[in-house]
């Protein structure tokens, strides 16, 4: 049988050509239509999502319906991130000064604000940590620059500028390495990213680290729009800075993954290793590391599509969450757009066809927030749909450049 392989390869090798190429095509095709099903799907949900708060401003809650009855900062966030064209220019200003307005005199930002106009600046409606959430100023920065890049409102953004600098300095941050800190302690000081704010990470945490950098690099950027060149210098060396460290300090170079916290939670963290690839900031030698190891444990990391914040029968140190639900187990499409940015390094066909896969879940069962086997939990969840398109269309795009 191998010999009659060999010669059919060697007398026509063609025809295997003819064949990859054709099932290459194919899945790109198939890629193609579920992008596009998913753009019109995340436009639908963000629209059925809209509620109007007590002064009458728009807020775009997680879920369509009811479930979370409050607009929150970061899922707002990831929206913009996949599907800013879903916004009119005044529903994005105005949802910009909303959460600007509420940082606090310290410059702590919100978790989320209530349609009553409260804020609330730790998950849990305020009942988790002692201190606001890790994540709040780096999602607010975030918000502030999608907004300007598609309004061009050069004189709001004059207004709320200061503002941004300000909650930036407020980011919990270890002086020696730069990278945004939880102080280790019995009770939990304050909860890290709000995509993992029942874990109680501590010491430097990797993954709101990496939202320092990102939003570091988009208030530099603002800063230099305003022609205010030497404090945008500031915050381009400052995102240089904790980069480094990043990929230094969380960096495991047995298993080829960042770890997810320093001294409590140091879990290999499959979301944040994924991010660190689609920042740029993990080195050649870690993104080839990290795409490897996806492409080697792809079954233990992803079901339908979806993806677990840990490697395979691994769960957190410390949390509240039961295993295979929610953040301790469970799979999600927030971050599966860095998943397949990073996967497409080792193996661009997997990459495509998570893709697919996730697009026919989403069909099937809607884009729910988290998944486990057959159980789909809250769907109509807009981070899930609108997020990945970021990612994915990045991974599109390098591909096209290398082609």
């Amino acid at each position: 049988m191998k010999i009659t392989l060999l010669f059919v390869l060697i007398i026509f090798p063609s025809v295997f050509l003819t064949a990859q190429i054709e099932s290459l095509k194919s899945r790109e095709d198939k890629t193609a239509a579920a992008v596009l099903w998913l753009e019109k799907e995340t436009h639908r949900l963000i629209r059925a999502s809209k509620r109007a708060m007590k002064d009458g401003t728009a807020a775009f809650p997680p879920q369509v319906g009811l479930g979370y009855e409050a607009f929150w900062l970061r899922d707002y966030a990831y929206t913009l991130e996949g599907s800013i064209d879903s916004y009119s220019d005044q529903e994005l200003l105005d949802a910009c000064s909303l959460f600007v307005k509420n940082i606090r005199a310290d410059g702590a930002a919100v978790d989320c604000i209530k349609f009553d106009g409260t804020p609330i600046y730790k998950p849990g409606f305020g009942t988790m940590g002692k201190k606001p959430v890790a994540d709040g100023s780096q999602f607010t920065i975030n918000i502030a620059w999608h907004t300007y890049r598609k309004t061009r409102d050069k004189n709001f953004l004059k207004t709320i500028i200061d503002k941004l600098i300000k909650t930036m300095h407020a980011i919990p941050r270890n002086p020696e390495t730069g990278l945004v800190h939880i102080t280790p302690g019995k009770e939990q000081e304050r909860c890290p990213y709000g995509f993992t704010d029942t874990i109680e990470k501590q010491g430097d945490v990797l993954f709101s680290s990496l939202l320092f950098i990102q939003a570091a690099r988009r208030l530099s950027d603002l800063l230099n729009e305003l022609g205010r060149t030497k404090e945008a210098s500031y915050w381009k060396n400052e995102n240089g800075k904790v980069a480094r460290m990043v990929s230094t300090i969380f960096w495991d170079t047995e298993t080829g993954l960042m770890r997810a916290a320093t001294v409590q939670c140091r879990e290999h963290d499959i979301w944040g290793s994924a991010f660190a690839v689609y920042l740029n900031v993990a080195n050649a030698e870690q993104q080839k590391a990290i795409a490897g190891y996806f492409k080697r444990h792809y079954d233990e990391l992803v079901q339908k599509g979806q993806i677990r914040h840990l490697p395979g029968n691994v769960y957190w140190e410390k949390t509240n969450c039961k295993k295979n639900t929610y953040q301790n187990g469970a799979y999600w499409a927030t971050p599966a757009g860095w998943f397949v940015y990073t996967l497409a390094m080792a193996d661009e066909r997997l990459a495509r066809q998570t893709v697919i896969d996730m697009v026919s879940d989403f069909k099937k069962h809607g884009a729910c927030e988290w998944i486990f086997g057959e159980k789909h939990r809250l769907p109509c969840y807009l981070a899930s749909a609108a997020l990945p398109l970021s990612g994915i269309r990045a991974m599109l795009e390098r591909d096209q450049r290398e082609k």
